[in-house]
């Protein structure tokens, strides 16, 4: 499947005022499985200098440094890619590998650590006591690739999507308590869970194909999953908001321990709070015929 993937954002002031340097998730990640065909950044007014590092978990990153001072600041990145699917969940299970926790080894437990540390607080162990029932029922029939598997598919059922403006997500606890939330939320909610098992479970920011006629959640916006690693199939994609587990239809852009590092964009102005007038967000994600 090939896609072209636009991502358009733009800041309105009220009045001219000065922009710091803007943090931009920029390059898709290649791979096995997704391989970059083309890319491009446009930058209204024309930025003096754009700058591409790794962050430290190797995800592209653009420093764009705007060239003047504007009422309007409009980034566009696009980008085609060819997704050739994911399917590591279904490849052949050792004995071992239906072992809870996992059997991770030295060497992959000292990569994964960061990657197995709940990332809040867990008072009253409430994600925990959500989390270990789908961890005995997958002991008692698959091990880790059932837990993961019927997790997945509890929050799809049990829990209502609602797109949320407003930046950063919401603790574990509070998503368990609203049973709703948006997909950063189900994400984060997925990797603490995970974690609190001993599963390691980390952040992925991209996009999500949706279809007119089809019925995924959180088309139309960045979209957030979660990457698990299981000895026996390396790192695969685990969408909760839509009970996808590897296929086409995830288009990543960046990974981190948590959904704070990988912001799509971040920077800076420079004048008065009510000079701010808004901003707005447009994500074109089309397949290709």
């Amino acid at each position: 499947m090939i896609y072209d993937i636009e991502h358009s954002t733009e800041y309105r002031f009220h009045q001219v005022v000065e922009f710091g340097v803007h943090r931009l998730t920029f390059r898709p990640r290649d791979g096995h499985d997704m391989r970059v065909l083309a890319t491009e950044l446009e930058v209204s007014p024309p930025a003096s200098r754009v700058d591409l590092v790794h962050d430290v978990y190797g995800n592209s990153v653009a420093l764009i440094h705007p060239g003047q001072a504007a009422d309007t600041l409009r980034i566009t990145s696009r980008f085609t890619v060819e997704h050739l699917g994911s399917s590591a969940f279904e490849l052949p299970a050792a004995t071992e590998s239906t072992w809870m926790p996992p059997n991770y080894s030295t060497a992959e437990r000292l990569a994964l650590t960061p990657f197995m540390v709940p990332s809040f607080e867990d008072p009253g162990h409430v994600v925990r006591a959500w989390a270990q029932p789908f961890a005995t029922q997958g002991s008692q029939d698959g091990g880790p690739r059932q837990t993961i598997a019927l997790m997945t598919q509890a929050i799809r059922s049990d829990f209502t999507y609602a797109m949320r403006e407003e930046e950063g997500v919401q603790a574990p606890q509070q998503t368990l308590s609203l049973r709703s939330g948006a997909c950063r939320d189900f994400a984060t909610l997925m990797i603490d869970g995970l974690r609190q098992l001993g599963i390691a479970a980390r952040f992925v920011s991209g996009y999500l194909y949706s279809p007119a006629a089809g019925g995924n959640q959180g088309g139309g916006a960045t979209h957030g999953w979660v990457q698990v690693y299981l000895p026996d199939c390396g790192w695969f994609p685990v969408d909760p908001t839509n009970n996808l587990i590897g296929g086409s239809d995830l288009i990543r852009i960046a990974i981190g321990r948590q959904a704070s590092e990988v912001a799509p964009l971040s920077g800076e102005w420079f004048g008065k709070p009510e000079d701010y007038a808004g901003m707005h967000v447009n994500v074109s994600v089309v397949a290709r015929p």
